[in-house]
């Protein structure tokens, strides 16, 4: 779902047959002014995206951005102030501020994370454990909070799992059948595969052809062992059980890229409001 079909679905959803508080309080024509305020301490998320909202749903909105995405805010700094028709800043109100709000607890809930982990080669990734039809803002939050997007879908990297494995019949099989799939297809995707322990990393390392290996509910302790046998023949990836309270330990281990499904469904929203301005 692009930008503007998204704006199209919440508009529908939330004005229905119309603003009707708006439409019978408020002269059709009437101009006015409003701020974004922002009411939390935190890192701003969605400027730009709520701009490209306003714009979309009417071109003649005028904004002026006065902090960009992720800039720290804190209670009662202006973010961004509109211009323009009363009606079409009152109907976009509400999706600008709920899609900033929940990128902006996305984005700095992520730059926590990657703060503490900033003294390692560590990369913090998000997950496929997003809000469906909200994916994009999400992941979008995670890179303006500092860290790095996983793959966005099932369709842009070859992702091979436990239920993968068992299904295909074992390792082996489900890392040739993909490498076939892949020659058949005419198509180039890379390839990560999920370990259980040390002895699925090995039988991975065995078969090769294999850009990551992931490594999955491993301690610290396991994780350090692993990456010290993998070495330099393939990049790692911790996921499973990883909270701000043991990150580090991962991070610390060696591994190139640390998963948190948490980034993305166990975020608070930060608080913003927008207030009619004279």
């Amino acid at each position: 779902m692009n930008l503007e079909e998204f704006i199209h679905h919440a508009l529908v959803e939330d004005t229905g047959d119309g603003d009707h508080t708006s439409l019978s309080c408020i002269p059709q024509g009437a101009k006015g002014s409003a701020t974004l305020l922002a009411k939390d301490h935190g890192i701003i998320a969605g400027v730009s995206l709520g701009e490209k909202m306003f714009h979309l749903i009417d071109d003649q909105l005028d904004v002026e951005i006065f902090i960009p995405d992720g800039e720290p805010i804190q209670p009662k700094m202006d973010v961004l102030k509109v211009h323009g028709s009363v009606h079409s800043i009152l109907k976009a109100e509400r999706i600008v501020l709920n899609t900033m709000q929940r990128m902006s607890g996305i984005a700095t809930y992520t730059r926590s994370i990657v703060d503490l982990i900033k003294h390692t080669k560590a990369k913090v990734l998000d997950t496929r454990k997003t809000t469906p039809n909200f994916r994009f803002f999400e992941k979008e939050a995670v890179k303006i909070g500092g860290g790095t997007n996983h793959r966005m879908g099932l369709y842009d990297v070859i992702m091979i799992k436990d239920n993968h494995i068992d299904f295909a019949g074992g390792i082996e099989k489900a890392i040739n059948n993909c490498h076939q799939y892949l020659k058949d297809k005419n198509i180039s995707l890379k390839i990560i595969v999920e370990s259980r322990d040390l002895n699925e990393v090995k039988k991975i390392l065995a078969v090769g052809g294999v850009d990551r290996i992931l490594l999955d509910n491993f301690t610290p302790a396991q994780t350090r062992e692993a990456v010290d046998f993998i070495g330099d023949k393939t990049d790692t990836e911790s996921s499973g059980g990883i909270t701000e309270k043991n990150i580090i330990g991962y991070a610390e281990a060696g591994v190139g890229y640390i998963s948190l499904g948490a980034l993305t469904h166990q975020y608070r929203s930060l608080d913003l409001s927008l207030k009619a301005s004279f």
